[in-house]
């Protein structure tokens, strides 16, 4: 027998071992909330990107194309960014439902009187805008991504694989129903960066008396240039300063 073939066996049992330990360490409480702050970061440094992205509408129709024509020409960065996020999605709401059921297991019955003395809005509306936005998530990739739902979705070659999305924001926003689903969707994703921007720090026990004030103004801050800098666009279509 050679010494590789001899190391393989330990080799194989320490890869074991591993994911023995990572299994039960996802299996607890803060296993699952580690999880949610690791995929939560990437989702925030994902909007922070498609915020900046979409922006460039502002600067008119050759820019926010070229930008659109140049994400797919790198199928790699697209497509590896659209696999990360839909993991990390869906493993964001896998381990929110999970702790949802322990949290009930710990607690049958509920608190006969709802009276929150510490928490914020933010936090108390975590549970249903998390679901919410994912439903518009979905919704917004029918609509601006795939063209399944935009009955005039314009196209920037013959072969129709790359939307123009300058044409498409524009076309898209223009439906006032269409800009209220957005901008409402904004706020609860302002709510939903507010508090987890920060408390995904507390849950990888990052957190610090003296540096969480200071985390929680930031994540503020983000949570609210996310919504200024999103609704600006459809505002800025329905009033014609984009057309």
């Amino acid at each position: 027998m050679s010494v590789g073939s001899a190391a393989n066996p330990a080799a194989g049992a320490k890869s074991a071992a591993a994911s023995g330990r990572l299994f039960l360490f996802y299996q607890s409480a803060i296993g699952k909330k580690a999880v949610m702050a690791v995929t939560g970061l990437i989702g925030f440094g994902f909007v922070i990107g498609h915020m900046l992205g979409n922006l460039q509408v502002f600067l008119g129709p050759e820019v926010m194309n070229a930008y659109g024509m140049k994400l797919h020409e790198t199928p790699p960065l697209l497509y590896g960014a659209r696999i990360v996020l839909s993991l990390s999605v869906a493993l964001h709401i896998v381990a929110a439902l999970q702790l949802w059921k322990m949290n009930l297991a710990a607690r049958p019955q509920g608190y006969a009187k709802l009276a929150p003395v510490t928490s914020s809005y933010a936090s108390r509306t975590m549970r249903w805008s998390g679901p919410i936005l994912a439903a518009f998530l979905v919704y917004h990739l029918l609509h601006f991504t795939l063209g399944a739902a935009h009955p005039n979705f314009v196209y920037q070659d013959a072969m129709r694989t790359v939307p123009s999305p300058y044409e498409n924001v524009v076309s898209g926003f223009a439906n006032p129903v269409v800009s209220l689903v957005y901008i409402v969707a904004m706020i609860l994703l302002m709510l939903h960066v507010n508090h987890g921007a920060w408390s995904l720090f507390q849950s990888l026990g990052l957190n610090h008396p003296r540096y969480t004030p200071v985390i929680r103004n930031v994540a503020r801050a983000a949570s609210y240039a996310l919504l200024i800098g999103n609704c600006a666009i459809p505002i800025a279509v329905l009033a014609g300063a984009v057309k």
